[in-house]
């Protein structure tokens, strides 16, 4: 005869003891304490590698705007519009706006699609597009495009340099 019981729906099954499911759950909450801060640290330095990449992808899609621009002659003093990969893009002192038109078609970016969040921005010179990585924290986790205020300069775009919370 067995000293200790077992757990089963017959008298003579064998199975797990108690001491052995509880060591079990132990066991494994302890690995998932462990895991779930690593989990957390890697979400969020995923989400600062896509701000990182989304502020280079502003900063080359302005560029290129700017150089087909200059290629095609088109007013680098006021509203234009050019065709980048078959969609119009307008421009403002020969730089894409800060809305939808302007960097975001440049850019080739959807809100829906990619997880990010647009402000409404502006076409006129000086507006300012903010584009928000979704799951982060505003402005932790956000890149600024400004528009030209006048020909012969570009625009200020820039990450978000909070240190934490993105």
């Amino acid at each position: 005869m067995k000293s200790e019981q077992t757990i089963g729906a017959f008298a003579g099954s064998e199975g797990f003891t108690l001491i052995e499911l509880v060591v079990t759950i132990s066991i494994i909450a302890i690995l998932a304490a462990v895991a779930l801060p690593r989990f957390i640290t890697l979400q969020t330095q995923a989400r600062e590698a896509k701000m990182q990449a989304i502020y280079g992808g502003v900063r080359s899609a302005a560029v290129l705007a700017h150089a087909q621009a200059l290629a095609t002659n088109t007013t680098l003093s006021g509203a234009a519009t050019i065709s980048m990969e078959g969609q119009n893009v307008t421009l403002i002192h020969g730089y894409p706006t800060a809305n939808a038109a302007g960097i975001q078609t440049a850019l080739q970016l959807n809100a829906s699609n990619d997880q990010v969040i647009f402000s409404a921005g502006s076409a006129a010179a000086s507006g300012v597009l903010t584009i928000d990585v979704v799951g982060g924290t505003s402005p932790n986790c956000r890149v600024t495009y400004s528009a030209p205020a006048a020909g012969n300069t570009g625009p200020a775009i820039f990450p978000s340099t909070l240190p934490s919370g993105c």
